[in-house]
C-alpha cells in the first residue's frame, strides 16, 4: 500500500507569521494602535499647516520676482524708447550694459510688433545678454527656434494676454520666457523676456521633504526640483494636484489643500507603482494664469509616528527574543543563504571579475526580492561585460541600438582616405611663430579644418573611422546590414539574381554618397581657405599674428571588400575596417600628388559606377534618366600603375558632379547655409569640366607624367615601363 503524500497545509512561513503575530499583538497591539493613532492626527495638523504656508510663501515669493522681472524691463524698454535716436544711440547702449550688469540672470529682450497689414510679426527690438549666453554655454539660434515654435502664443501675447513658457527644452539649460503684451504708437506688440530660472528655483527649493514645482496656464512644467524634467518639457496636465485645481477652477479657487493618492516617486504608470497618499496644496498667482503646488508625501510626515512605534517595541525586547530564534532559523535555511550567494557574487563584479561562474548559480527563477535582485546581478553582468569593451560614444549608442553585429563580417564598402599637403611644413611654420604655444594653435586649425570635412562625410552617409595627424579615413557602408549568403546560392536559384542585384545598388549607393562627399569638401575647403584668408589678415597686425595656412589636400577612394567587426584587445576595441581594400585606398589617397589631382578614384571604383553614372563607351555616353541627377566626370590618368597584389591598373581624376546641387547637400544639416558663389565654382552647374580646369583653380601643377616616380616604398605601386 502506497503512503499518501501529506499535505502541507501550515508551511513554516505560516506558522512563524502566526506566532511573530500572536506575540505582537497580544503585547503591543493596544498601546502602539492608541499611541500611533493620537500622535498621527497631530503631526498630519501640523504638517498640513507647514505645507499650506510653504506653498503660500513660494506663490508669494515667485510672483514677486516675474513682477520684478517685468516691471525692471519695462522700464528699460521705456528709457530706450525714450532716449534720442532710440535703441541705436549711446544712452540706450549704456543703459542697456547697466541694466543687464545688474540682472545678470536675463539672457534676451525680443520686442515684436503685429502689423494690421502683415500676418508676420516683425521683430522691433532685440537686446541679447552675451555675458549670460557665453557663460552658460548657450546657443544663439536656440532663441530663434523657441520663437518659430512658438508663434501662436506670441499672437495671443500681442493680443494682451500675458503668458510664461518653458523654453529650456530649447536652450538644455533652466530658461522661461515671459511674454508680455506692449503697447507703442497703437499697435499690437509683444515682449518677450528670455531669464534664467535660477533664482526662481532658489525660491522654490530643492533640498526640502516638501515638493513645490510650478505650472503654466497650459500645465506645463515650469519649474521643479527635478531639473530634468523642466529640460525635457514635460507636462503636468496628468498629475493628481493639477487635475484637482483645473477641475475645480469653475468655482475661481485660488488656494487650497487636498489629500490625494498617487503612484510612488519614480513609477512609470501605477501598474509599475504603489499608491500612496500626499498632502497637497496649490496657490495661484497673479501673472500669467501661473500656480505654484507643494506637497509632502503623507508617510515621510508620519516617519516620526513610525519611530515612536519602534520605541515602544523595544519594551517588549524579551518577547522578540523568542521570535528572533524562529526567525535566524528559518532564514538561515531560506533568505541569508541565497544572499551570502548574492553577496558573494557582487563583491566579485567590485573585483572586476564580470565572468565569475557564482553570477551563473543564481537562481532567477525566484518569485521575490531574491529573485529579482538575483535577475539584476545577472543583467549587469551582460551589460559590463558589453560595455566594457567600448570607449567610443558613437560605437557605444550603435550597440544600445543593436546597430553592429559582434562578429566580423566581409562587407563591399567605398573607403576614403585624405591627407593635408606639406602638413610637416605647416607644423613647423605654427613652431616657428608660436613656440610653446604651437600645440594649440595647431589644433585649433586642424579641428577648423576637420569639422568642415567631416560634416561632408556625415552628410552624405559616411562614418569616421579614424583621424590619424592630419589624415581622415571614413568609410562609407559600414553599418549596413550585409549578407553575402547568396554568393554561395546555385545559378539557377531563382533569388540569387535579385540579391545580387539589390547588393550591387547598395555597393553603388555607397560609392556614389564617398564620391558625392567628398567633392562637397572641396567646396569646404575652398571655403575654409577664403575664412583662412580672412582670419590671417584680422591679425596681422598682432605681435604674434594668428594665422590659419591655405592648404590643399589628396583624397583617395576604393570600392572593395573588407573585413569590418570590433576589432582590437580586452582594453580598447573599435569598430573599424582592414584589408587590401582598405591598404589600397591609403595608397591611392597618396598618389594625388604625383598624379596632380585632388581626389582619386581606383579601378574598381571606376568599373562598379561607369554604366550607370560615368559617360562612357560602355554606355555610348548616355545616362539613364534616373541617374543623371548623380552624374560623374572623370578623367583616366595616362599612366598605368602596377599596384602589388592587383597587377596594372588605372587612377581615375574626379573632376565634376555637374548636376550636384552642393547648397541643398549643406541645408540638409544647416537650414541657414548661404551658398558662396566664388566658391561654388568647384563644383555643380558651374564647376570644372576637365581635370586643367580644377588643377587651374586649386592652384595645382599640371604634372609631366612622363618623369613621375612614385616612392614604390611608401605606395607599393610603380610607373610601369
Amino acid at each position: 500500500m502506497k503512503t499518501a503524500k501529506r499535505k502541507r497545509n501550515f508551511p513554516l512561513g505560516v506558522k512563524l507569521a502566526i506566532i511573530i503575530g500572536i506575540i505582537v499583538l497580544a503585547s503591543l497591539g493596544a498601546v502602539t494602535y492608541l499611541n500611533s493613532y493620537f500622535v498621527s492626527k497631530d503631526v498630519r495638523v501640523t504638517a498640513e499647516e507647514n505645507n499650506l504656508t510653504i506653498n503660500t510663501r513660494s506663490a508669494s515669493t515667485v510672483q514677486n520676482e516675474l513682477q520684478t522681472v517685468r516691471s525692471n524691463v519695462l522700464q528699460l524698454l521705456d528709457l530706450i524708447n525714450a532716449a534720442s535716436g532710440g535703441q541705436s544711440s549711446a544712452l540706450a547702449k549704456q543703459a542697456e550694459a547697466f541694466f543687464f550688469e545688474r540682472n545678470s540672470g536675463i539672457g534676451e529682450i525680443i520686442l515684436l510688433t503685429k502689423y494690421p497689414d502683415n500676418d508676420e510679426m516683425i521683430t522691433h527690438t532685440r537686446l541679447k545678454n552675451i555675458r549670460f549666453f557665453t557663460s552658460n554655454e548657450l546657443d544663439y539660434e536656440s532663441t530663434d527656434a523657441f520663437l518659430e515654435q512658438n508663434g501662436t502664443s506670441l499672437e495671443r501675447a500681442c493680443v494682451g494676454e500675458t503668458i510664461v513658457l518653458n523654453a529650456s527644452p530649447f536652450f538644455r539649460a533652466g530658461i522661461l520666457a515671459l511674454l508680455l503684451p506692449y503697447r507703442e504708437s497703437g499697435l499690437d506688440q509683444c515682449c518677450i523676456i528670455l531669464f534664467s530660472l535660477e533664482e526662481i528655483s532658489s525660491i522654490l527649493g530643492t533640498g526640502s521633504t516638501n515638493e513645490t514645482f510650478m505650472v503654466n496656464n497650459s500645465s506645463d512644467l515650469l519649474c521643479h526640483p527635478e531639473n530634468d524634467r523642466v529640460l525635457s518639457g514635460q507636462s503636468m496636465k496628468n498629475h493628481p494636484l493639477v487635475k484637482y485645481m483645473r477641475d475645480n477652477n469653475q468655482n475661481n479657487e485660488e488656494s487650497r489643500q487636498i489629500i490625494y493618492d498617487d503612484v510612488e516617486k519614480g513609477a512609470d504608470s501605477e501598474e509599475d507603482g504603489n499608491k500612496i497618499q500626499y498632502i497637497g496644496a496649490y496657490q495661484k498667482i497673479g501673472i500669467a494664469d501661473i500656480s505654484v503646488f507643494t506637497s509632502i508625501p503623507l508617510n515621510t510626515v508620519l516617519e516620526g509616528v513610525k519611530t515612536t512605534r519602534r520605541n515602544n517595541l523595544y519594551l517588549m525586547g524579551v518577547v522578540f527574543f523568542i521570535s528572533i530564534v524562529f526567525i535566524l532559523t528559518f532564514s538561515r535555511l531560506t533568505i541569508s543563504r541565497h544572499l551570502r550567494r548574492l553577496t558573494a557574487a557582487a563583491e566579485e563584479i567590485q573585483q572586476g571579475n564580470f565572468n565569475t561562474p557564482l553570477i551563473s548559480g543564481l537562481n532567477i527563477k525566484r518569485r521575490d526580492e531574491i529573485g529579482v535582485l538575483n535577475q539584476s546581478t545577472v543583467d549587469e553582468q551582460i551589460f559590463l561585460n558589453t560595455f566594457a569593451r567600448f570607449t567610443n560614444r558613437g560605437v557605444a549608442k550603435a550597440i544600445a541600438r543593436k546597430e553592429i553585429d559582434f562578429e566580423p563580417h566581409l562587407k563591399d564598402v567605398s573607403i576614403f582616405f585624405s591627407d593635408i599637403r606639406g602638413f610637416t611644413a605647416i607644423s613647423d611654420g605654427f613652431k616657428n611663430r608660436f613656440g610653446e604655444e604651437s600645440p594649440r594653435e595647431i589644433i585649433g586649425f586642424l579641428n577648423d579644418y576637420m569639422s568642415r570635412m567631416v560634416n561632408c562625410v556625415t552628410i552624405s552617409g559616411g562614418t569616421i573611422d579614424k583621424f590619424e595627424g592630419d589624415a581622415i579615413m571614413a568609410v562609407w557602408g559600414i553599418l549596413r546590414d550585409e549578407d553575402l549568403s547568396f554568393e554561395q546560392l546555385p545559378d539557377t536559384d531563382p533569388t540569387k539574381k535579385e540579391k545580387e542585384a539589390a547588393h550591387h545598388a547598395h555597393v553603388q549607393h555607397d560609392a556614389i554618397n564617398a564620391i558625392r562627399g567628398t567633392i562637397a569638401m572641396r567646396y569646404a575647403l575652398m571655403q575654409y581657405n577664403k575664412d583662412a584668408e580672412a582670419f590671417t589678415k584680422a591679425h596681422e597686425h598682432e605681435a604674434k599674428a594668428k594665422y590659419k595656412p591655405h592648404i590643399r589636400i589628396g583624397c583617395g577612394i576604393n570600392t572593395g571588400r573588407a573585413t569590418c567587426g570590433i576589432m582590437g584587445s580586452e582594453d580598447k576595441m573599435e569598430y573599424t575596417a582592414i584589408g587590401d581594400s582598405v591598404n589600397f585606398a591609403s595608397r591611392t589617397e597618396s598618389s594625388n600628388k604625383p598624379c596632380g589631382t585632388d581626389i582619386l578614384i581606383t579601378q574598381d571604383t571606376y568599373n562598379l559606377l561607369k554604366k550607370d553614372y560615368i559617360k562612357c563607351d560602355e554606355n555610348n555616353y548616355k545616362l539613364p534618366a534616373e541617374n543623371e541627377a548623380n552624374e560623374i566626370v572623370v578623367e583616366m590618368i595616362p599612366v598605368e600603375f602596377e599596384v602589388k597584389g592587383k597587377g596594372a591598373q588605372h587612377f581615375y581624376g574626379v573632376v565634376n558632379m555637374p548636376n550636384f546641387d552642393i547648397e541643398a547637400f549643406f541645408k540638409t544639416s544647416d537650414k541657414n547655409f548661404v551658398l558662396d558663389q566664388d566658391c561654388a565654382r568647384a563644383v555643380g552647374k558651374t564647376g570644372p569640366r576637365t581635370l586643367n580646369e580644377m588643377r587651374n583653380l586649386l592652384g595645382i601643377p599640371i604634372p609631366e607624367f612622363e618623369s613621375v616616380n612614385l616612392n614604390e616604398e611608401e605606395n607599393k605601386i610603380q610607373v610601369k615601363k
